[in-house]
This record gives structure tokens, C-alpha cells and sequence, in this order.
């Protein structure tokens, strides 16, 4: 069973920080394209900024995004994951939160973030895989003759 520090091996971690405005945040989020972000105070995570946020907490609300620190829109309730944990066992933590993202603690150190999309690229592979090898058993003609 694959881990989840195989899928975060090699993948930068984005920051921000507490203070930073909701604008700066979500420019950093779309010049990297990603959905969700690791807010930090004095280098430990504070919590996670993600699209939802923005448009649940920040748009709909009317709140300036220059004006409005992260700290007070992120979502600071979390639910993380160890490098070591089984990835069905993350899945099963983004199902049953609802969340596509969660943030990856080694003791008390941010070491990463694991997307839903990560997750869909694994089965994406396996899905792959398993094609060729129906491809190539139908389409492999065996000589019975012989």
C-alpha cells in the first residue's frame, strides 16, 4: 500500500502567513494553481486558505480582500495526515470531512499538503495500468496450433 510521503516527495510547499491579505494570498493560490494553502505563524501551520474560504468567507460576505488578513478567513479546525499513513486512509479523511485538502504533520512539522487531485492522479495511473493490460490481452493473439 502506497504512503503519502511517496505523493509529496519532490512537491514544493506554499506558505503564507497569518498576516498576509486575503489578495496577496489568492494571487500566490492562482499564479501556482492551487486550490488550498498552508497559512503559518512563526513557522507552524495556523491553518489552510482555500477557494472555498475565499468564497464563502471573503466574496460573499463583501469583505475587502486587501483589507482582510487570512488569519481571519482561513479555516483553522484541521485535520492532517502523517507522511507514513496509507493514502486510502487520507481519502477516507477528505470524504468524510468533505475537504480536498489536508494538510501532511510529521510531530509538529508542516512537511506538505495532499490534494483530492493528487489522489485522482494515483487511481488515474492505476486506471492506466490496468487498460494496457486488458489491451494487451485481447489484443495478443496466441498461437494455440502449435
Amino acid at each position: 500500500m502506497r504512503q503519502i510521503s511517496e505523493l509529496i516527495e519532490g512537491h514544493p510547499l506554499i506558505l503564507a502567513e497569518t498576516s498576509d491579505s486575503v489578495r496577496e494570498v489568492a494571487k500566490k493560490m492562482a499564479d501556482r494553481n492551487i486550490g488550498a494553502i498552508a497559512v503559518v505563524s512563526s513557522g507552524k501551520l495556523a491553518g489552510i486558505f482555500s477557494e472555498r474560504d475565499l468564497m464563502t468567507r471573503v466574496v460573499a460576505p463583501g469583505l475587502s480582500p486587501d483589507e482582510t488578513p487570512v488569519s481571519n478567513v482561513m479555516t483553522k479546525s484541521l485535520v492532517a495526515a502523517h507522511p507514513d499513513e496509507a493514502i486510502d486512509s487520507a481519502l477516507q479523511k477528505m470524504q468524510s470531512l468533505g475537504c480536498r485538502h489536508l494538510p501532511v504533520i510529521d510531530g509538529s512539522s508542516l512537511v506538505g499538503m495532499l490534494s483530492l487531485r493528487d489522489l485522482l492522479r494515483i487511481d488515474d495511473e492505476n486506471n492506466r495500468a490496468r487498460a494496457s493490460f486488458l489491451n494487451e490481452l485481447v489484443t495478443v493473439s496466441l498461437d494455440y496450433d502449435s
